[in-house]
């Protein structure tokens, strides 16, 4: 058997769609009706991966996913949502508050599989045990293992992308990171294109670290290439 994924979905015909094509894909699949089981369920068995519904009776598939990020010990669990809501600022919320992929009803089971495959492949791209897991910067340490980041010490709050982008711009420290590659690596190869979505947390994250566009100390933009981290 194969990866172990749990799908949270209210929507009983939704539900078995998805289960019966996570199977013929070869994955171990359980199936939650809301979202309260299915982190019962996380808590005595971790899968590899969930898929959330973001409108589910209770609690939502959002803040089941907030609750996910808090704990340390699912902050690095995989999560894909599964919704009706297409807009861009629906999608920017589900990833910036967490989720790795973001999968818009309706769907084709083909698309789905093929979306987590990327998704695993991407995961299974990440830094090894040997690699960095602290970095520093002028007053600044960002720690890979607390996904914290202080300045002198004291907590500078991120949100999950903006974690996410700074560790991969630190990352590649001096060298010039195309957007595609940005928003491939932080969002998913699907939000290639989509440039105000990393504008946006770009925008965000020189706020939180004092950094100025025009004169920049940290991020530095290239114009029509992408960013590179000069501090």
């Amino acid at each position: 058997m194969g990866r172990c994924i749990y799908i949270v979905e209210d929507d009983e015909n939704i539900r078995e769609l998805v289960r019966w094509a996570l199977a013929s894909f070869s994955y171990e699949v359980e199936t939650f009706e809301d979202a309260e089981s299915a982190l019962r369920a996380i808590a005595a068995r971790r899968p590899d991966l969930v898929i959330f519904d973001v409108m589910l009776p209770g609690m939502s598939g959002l803040e089941a996913m907030e609750r996910l990020r808090r704990s340390s010990e699912t902050q690095k669990l995989p999560i894909v949502l599964l919704t009706a809501r297409t807009s861009e600022g629906d999608r920017v919320s589900g990833l910036d508050g967490g989720a790795d992929d973001y999968i818009v009803k309706p769907f084709s089971v083909m698309e789905l599989g093929a979306r987590l495959r990327a998704l695993f492949r991407r995961l299974g791209d990440e830094p090894d045990g040997d690699a960095p897991r602290r970095l520093a910067f002028s007053d600044f340490t960002i720690n890979r293992d607390t996904r914290e980041l202080r300045k002198n010490g004291v907590l500078i709050d991120l949100t999950f992308k903006e974690y996410e982008l700074l560790w991969s711009l630190l990352g590649a420290r001096d060298r010039i990171v195309p957007r595609e590659e940005l928003l491939n690596t932080v969002w998913g190869g699907e939000f290639v294109g989509e440039s105000r979505t990393l504008d946006m947390h770009i925008r965000t994250l020189r706020r939180k670290l004092g950094d100025d566009a025009e004169a920049p100390r940290y991020i530095k933009t290239v114009r029509n290439v992408g960013y590179r981290f000069i501090g």
